[in-house]
C-alpha cells in the first residue's frame, strides 16, 4: 500500500488526475478486501463456536464471549464510515458463511468432543442448514441494535440454543 500512496502523491503532483483516481480505486478495493477478510475470520470464529454448541448440546461462558465478541467486530467492521451502508447486506451473508463453515471445520474438530472426530466426521455429523440459520438471526442481530444494545440481544438468542437456558441459570446463581 506504501508503494500506492507515492504513486498516488505523484500523480497528483504531476496532474496525472485519471491515473490518481485509478490509483484511488485500486486503495478503496483493497482497504475493502483487507475488512472483508477481517469479517471473514470473525465468522470463522463465532461458526467454530456454534458448531460446539450443536454437536455437545451445552453452551459455555467461554464460547458465549466468543460469539458475542466476534458478532461486535463484524458489526463495527461491517459499518461503512458513512455510517449509513454496509460492505456485506443482510441478504449476502450465506456464500460467506458456506465459506467459513468450510473453514471452521478443522479448528473445530480439535474442540468439539475433546477432539475424537476428524475433521471429514465432523463434517458429516454438523446439520449446516441449522447452522446457517442460526449464524444469519445472530447475524441479523448487528444490523437491528446498537452495539450497546447488542450482547444482550446475543443473549437472549443464545438461551434458545441446546444447553443455552442451563447456560443463563447457572451464570445467574
Amino acid at each position: 500500500m506504501t508503494q500506492e500512496l507515492i504513486d498516488l502523491k505523484n500523480s497528483i503532483l504531476e496532474g496525472r488526475y485519471e491515473d490518481a483516481l485509478a490509483l484511488v480505486d485500486e486503495l478503496e478495493g483493497m482497504s475493502k478486501q483487507a475488512i472483508l477478510r477481517n469479517i471473514k475470520s470473525f465468522l470463522v470464529r463465532m461458526i467454530i463456536h456454534l458448531i460446539k454448541n450443536q454437536m455437545e448440546q451445552r453452551l459455555t461462558n467461554s464460547w458465549v464471549a466468543s460469539i458475542s465478541d466476534s458478532l461486535l467486530q463484524i458489526q463495527d467492521l461491517n459499518l461503512k464510515d458513512n455510517k449509513t451502508s454496509y460492505y456485506v447486506k443482510p441478504d449476502e451473508w450465506e456464500p460467506r458463511l458456506e465459506e467459513a463453515i468450510a473453514a471452521a471445520i478443522r479448528p473445530a474438530s480439535i474442540e468439539v468432543l475433546n477432539g475424537r472426530l476428524k475433521p471429514s466426521q465432523l463434517l458429516q455429523r454438523v446439520d449446516q442448514t441449522q447452522l446457517i440459520a442460526a449464524a444469519q438471526q445472530l447475524l441479523a442481530l448487528t444490523y437491528e441494535h446498537s452495539a450497546s444494545t447488542l450482547p444482550d440481544r446475543i443473549d437472549e438468542y443464545l438461551i434458545q440454543l441446546p444447553g443455552g437456558q442451563e447456560w443463563f441459570d447457572d451464570r445467574e446463581e
